[in-house]
C-alpha cells in the first residue's frame, strides 16, 4: 500500500550558489557517499542538485523532516538510484521508491513510499 508520493524540481544553479557561497552546505546536507559520487562527475552540481530534490521529495512522501544528512542517494552496480534512510523502520514505510532525471538547469526527484 503506497503511504506517500512527493516530487521536487530544483534548479541546478541554486545548488551550484549554495555550494559556491556555503562551504559547510555540502556537508550540512550531502552524505559523503553523496559528496564522493558526485564530485567525480563532469557537473558535480547536477547531481547533487538531484540528490537535494530527492531529500525533499522524501520530505514531502513522509510527511515530515528529518535530518538532512539521514537520507541518502545512492547507486546500484546496475547505476539504479536508491535512497538510504536512517532508521527506516521506525518510520511508518517498508520500502522507498525513487526516480532522479536532471537536465543542464533543472534536477528532479519522485519518491513513493510503501508499507
Amino acid at each position: 500500500m503506497i503511504v506517500g508520493i512527493g516530487i521536487d524540481l530544483i534548479e541546478v544553479e541554486r545548488v551550484k550558489k549554495a555550494l559556491d557561497e556555503h562551504p559547510r552546505f555540502s556537508d550540512r546536507v550531502f552524505t559523503p557517499e553523496e559528496i564522493r559520487y558526485s564530485s567525480g562527475k563532469k557537473n558535480a552540481a547536477q547531481h547533487l542538485a538531484a540528490r537535494f530534490a530527492a531529500k525533499e521529495a522524501f520530505f514531502k512522501a513522509l510527511g515530515r523532516r528529518v535530518p538532512w544528512t539521514d537520507v541518502g542517494v545512492v547507486n546500484l552496480e546496475s547505476g539504479q538510484p536508491v535512497l538510504e534512510v536512517k532508521n527506516a523502520e521506525t518510520m511508518g514505510f517498508s520500502r522507498a521508491h525513487l526516480s532522479l532525471s536532471h537536465l543542464k538547469s533543472y534536477a528532479q526527484a519522485i519518491v513513493v513510499l510503501e508499507n
